[in-house]
């Protein structure tokens, strides 16, 4: 299965220039865990809930006094929408990070989270359980000749 098979399409993104109060009542009122950060419409970091609770007990300062891009998490992590779902979860656990964008040619195609992997895990033993009954096949197809 491929990245792009389960990844969601719409991200919910924040200008840099904006403040991390911004970006928190956007992931608020979007009920989502984290916003892509963007300059320009190119993806440049992302900020999590984490990343908020991190910066406002580390600076004791008032969220819209905090630049988003101070607070969000860089270098971006990103992977393609032609990688296979189990680069993406070694990129993650990897990476020890829960959301990867999904990037194309510079262009943001969409979001995979470990939010969409746990939700298809049942397509996944699905899919093993298909590819392993055709490599059982094609071992009994080379055995009879």
């Amino acid at each position: 299965m491929l990245v792009r098979d389960l990844m969601t399409r719409e991200v919910v993104t924040c200008d840099a220039g904006v403040t991390v109060r911004d970006a928190a009542e956007r992931m608020l009122d979007t009920e989502i865990g984290s916003v892509l950060i963007t300059k320009d419409g190119t993806p440049l970091a992302i900020l999590t809930e984490t990343d908020i609770v991190r910066v406002g007990v580390v600076t004791g300062r008032a969220l819209d006094d905090i630049p988003v891009d101070k607070a969000a998490s860089h270098p971006l992590e990103t992977i393609a929408p032609d990688a296979t779902i189990r680069s993406a979860v070694k990129r993650m656990n990897d990476g020890e990070i829960k959301k990867l964008p999904v990037v194309e040619d510079a262009e943001l195609e969409g979001i995979v989270t470990h939010g969409d992997i746990v939700a298809h895990y049942s397509d996944f033993v699905r899919e093993a359980h298909r590819l392993d009954a055709s490599a059982s096949e094609w071992e009994s197809d080379r055995d009879r000749r």
